[in-house]
């Protein structure tokens, strides 16, 4: 067992099938020793959104819900970039995170809900865990998941 399979099963962490895209884009894209991988919404280890994942957060939303499908779609991020690299110990560096949050009006809190999936590659993969980040609020996402987390990773040659 790999070092960071070792690690995912110590945070409890399950890497779902990975989600087939729903339109014309691919999951991942290899350029050089960069690794991009596609948004990915908070399906839950059951393929579904549940309602808690889904819809628009406000100004008094409570952070939870957010925080959670941010994790929940770093989990789907990892398991894409497991089925393209075959090992998740390949990568050597998470470059960027990049997170979308459906937003009504406003929801101040998107830093630390984004944390929900900066905290786990943190943990996940130590001092290579640390990222830059864009988080933003948007008007919509597909299927009116709460958010969408999108990755760079760079990957050992």
């Amino acid at each position: 067992m790999s070092e960071t399979a070792k690690r995912l099963k110590e945070l409890g962490v399950v890497l779902p099938k990975p989600a087939a895209p729903v339109a014309n884009y691919v999951p991942c894209v290899r350029a050089g020793t960069l690794l991009f991988v596609s948004g990915q919404i908070p399906f839950g280890a059951d393929g579904k959104l549940a309602e808690r994942h889904t819809g628009k957060l406000k100004a008094d939303s409570e952070i939870d819900a957010a925080r959670e499908a941010a994790r929940l779609c770093v989990v789907n991020v990892l398991a894409q970039a497991h089925a393209a690299l075959g090992d998740l110990d390949r990568i050597a560096q998470v470059v960027r995170l990049g997170g979308f949050f459906n937003v009504g009006t406003t929801f101040d809190a998107l830093p630390q809900a984004m944390n929900g999936a900066s905290d786990l590659v943190a943990e996940l993969f130590g001092a290579q865990g640390r990222h830059a980040r864009t988080t933003v609020g948007v008007s919509h996402l597909p299927l009116n998941a709460l958010a969408e987390v999108e990755a760079v990773f760079e990957i050992k040659a």
